[in-house]
């Protein structure tokens, strides 16, 4: 776990049971309960070398380098913890930093035992669904250009909420503040800071004192008019803490607070009603409309550690009761860092959702009253670290987001990125069957167009009878299916926001089409007073010349008719030229000119015959051509 989204924003205990405690362990284990980890980690290091270590020992030295995100070490010390204990959270814990660490098969074998004890977790049920999840994201591609940000210290450098052309952001870069035992960093204050025209970022400017106190402060959501600021702070300032009697520590919790803008400055701060003395309130982030306060808290009632919640603005500023967003969205685990794109996506960070190690940044959206799957965002957006505190434009497709991921400035450090692709994808898998013997077929085309009927990529099916394509969410598609000896079908693929969608073809042997006396193709339909060949007619015209490559000796009467509108003469001279087109196609696909002839019946021969009542549809019906087998062909054969 990253040690100060941590530090700032959750009161933490052992999950260990404390009857294990002595005399020996008294010092670590004050300063473990006042989140001195760092020194916890050194006086319990102290115990086992001097031979003192035991399963509580080695378990409170693998929890102290957890808050610390020293992966390695944390690995170690919960590998030598579980060799005699079997406490599910440890071994979840231990799967987390072994990917952190790389270790994804290992990674997944704990998770699997992580699963087996506790079954119903939301993180075992997920994981079991799809225990092949990491491959999965590291294939969907880099999406992000992702940079250092330019401007972070050797401290903590987190948060990159953009407003009146300044960046806000949370640093523990204050040295005139005193040091936070969890990580020896100074207290966390909120700056701005301006951006070059060149790229380049001027100095930080701390934000005045009636935000920044002596305490920590975390990051900050203006509203849409911009007039008024909410932040987090710690309610040590509000002077609502309790405190152990063993160790002296005190234990505050984590409270929301709103600035008004003053000129260019921020005053009248005042707490929120979201805050007790009971539970921690922090994250905060004002929807696109200014109507909604969504942010994270430990308040009872929740399904995991931390969870995400929404309140409403009132028009007078207050808020209302805050709403939990669920078991979909919510884990066993934290759910953390929400924030509200102008398209109303919401994205998050989460170490309970699949993700590539420590805490990941997830995204999903209301359709319909109904959230949307949760996804990963992927790399390089994600690390095996901790990635969090994500915010975009979308129009510009910019953003930040903070991590402390291997090669960074400091603990934490702030990136900046560029989208470079649609985030939100779908996986189409197209398998094409023989209809008749259920078989898969190899080698059938397999053509993916968009909504506008342009053709995007052509593929072929593997001996499985699988062609895949990524699309966009929410974009209808279509496929066509072309196979040598069988009907070419095309099929209309709705768009969706699920990861995955499955789609099966089954194509009839292309004899299925040919009759006695007649090749029956799907209608030829014209438009009204055309004769030329559209796109649809082409793709059943082809299934013509497919037949009549087949048959070498099969010859064709193709027929034109129209529908009884016009005068009779000129519907004799329109479907003449109708059939000429139809002949002329399939003439162009290498068809001897011999093997087809084309007659127009203009409207002596109607489909539907419906005088002057005729609707549009019984027009089309009329609107027709038809293909008469004059010999040759499979009969001719027998």
């Amino acid at each position: 776990m990253k040690n100060l989204k941590t530090l700032l924003f959750i009161a933490l205990m052992s999950s260990l049971c404390l009857t294990a405690q002595n005399s020996d362990t008294k010092k670590a284990d004050k300063q473990f309960a006042r989140f001195e980890f760092v020194k916890a980690a050194e006086s319990y290091k102290k115990l086992v070398d001097s031979g003192k270590g035991d399963p509580y020992v080695y378990a409170q030295l693998a929890e102290s380098y957890y808050n610390i995100f020293s992966t390695v070490e944390a690995e170690r010390w919960y590998a030598k913890a579980l060799e005699t204990s079997q406490n599910p959270e440890l071994i979840y814990k231990y799967s987390e930093m072994l990917k952190a660490n790389g270790k994804y098969e290992e990674s997944n074998q704990q998770m699997e035992k992580f699963a087996s004890m506790r079954p119903s977790d939301n993180r075992a049920t997920a994981f079991r669904k799809n225990p092949n999840y990491l491959p999965k994201i590291l294939e969907q591609g880099k999406k992000f250009n992702v940079q250092d940000a330019g401007f972070n210290t050797p401290q903590s450098d987190f948060g990159g909420t953009m407003h009146d052309g300044k960046l806000y952001f949370t640093s523990g870069r204050n040295d005139n503040r005193k040091t936070y035992g969890w990580n020896e960093e100074p207290f966390l204050d909120i700056y701005s800071i301006a951006k070059n025209s060149d790229g380049s970022y001027q100095a930080a400017t701390l934000l005045n004192n009636n935000i920044n106190t002596k305490f920590h402060e975390g990051l900050v959501s203006f509203s849409p008019d911009g007039n008024t600021m909410y932040f987090s702070r710690e309610s040590y300032f509000e002077k609502d803490f309790q405190k152990d009697s063993l160790s002296n520590a005190r234990f505050g919790q984590l409270y929301l607070f709103k600035a008004t803008k003053l000129g260019s400055d921020w005053d009248t701060v005042e707490s929120l009603s979201v805050n007790s003395q009971n539970y921690s309130v922090k994250n905060p982030a004002v929807s696109p409309d200014g109507k909604t306060l969504y942010f994270s808290s430990n308040m009872p009632g929740g399904y995991g550690l931390f969870d995400l919640y929404k309140a409403p603005i009132n028009a007078d500023g207050t808020i209302g009761e805050p709403e939990n967003l669920g078991q979909k969205i919510n884990t066993e685990g934290q759910e953390m860092f929400p924030y509200i794109s102008s398209n109303n996506t919401l994205y998050f960070s989460s170490n309970g959702h699949l993700g590539l190690g420590g805490m990941d940044v997830f995204y999903t959206k209301e359709v319909d009253g109904k959230m949307t799957p949760i996804r990963n965002v992927g790399i390089p957006i994600n690390s095996n670290g901790d990635d969090f505190a994500f915010t975009i434009d979308e129009e510009s497709e910019e953003g930040f987001v903070s991590s402390n991921r291997d090669g960074g400035q400091g603990s934490d450090d702030v990136y900046a990125f560029k989208k470079l692709q649609p985030l939100c994808d779908v996986l189409i898998t197209a398998t094409v069957l023989d209809d008749k013997t259920r078989e898969p077929l190899n080698g059938a085309s397999v053509s993916l167009y968009d909504a506008s009927g342009n053709k995007v990529v052509t593929k072929t099916t593997n001996e499985q009878g699988i062609a895949e394509f990524i699309v966009e969410c929410e974009q209808d598609s279509e496929l066509e299916v072309v196979m040598e000896d069988f009907e070419s079908k095309k099929v209309q693929v709705n768009g969706t926001s699920e990861e995955e969608l499955a789609v099966q073809i089954s194509l009839d042997p292309i004899e299925e089409l040919i009759k006695p006396e007649e090749i029956v193709l799907n209608p030829i339909y014209f438009d009204y007073d055309k004769s030329n060949i559209t796109a649809q007619a082409a793709f059943e015209l082809d299934k013509l010349v497919q037949i009549m490559n087949k048959y070498p000796d099969l010859v064709i009467n193709a027929t034109s008719h129209t529908d009884s509108r016009g005068s009779e003469s000129y519907n004799q001279r329109l479907s003449q030229r109708r059939a000429k087109s139809t002949q002329q196609y399939v003439i162009s696909k290498g068809i001897d000119e011999s093997r087809i002839s084309a007659e127009g019946k203009g409207e002596s021969d109607l489909k539907v015959k419906c005088g002057s009542n005729c609707t549009d549809e019984e027009h089309q019906q009329n609107r027709r051509s038809e293909f008469l087998i004059v010999s040759g062909g499979p009969e001719a054969q027998k």
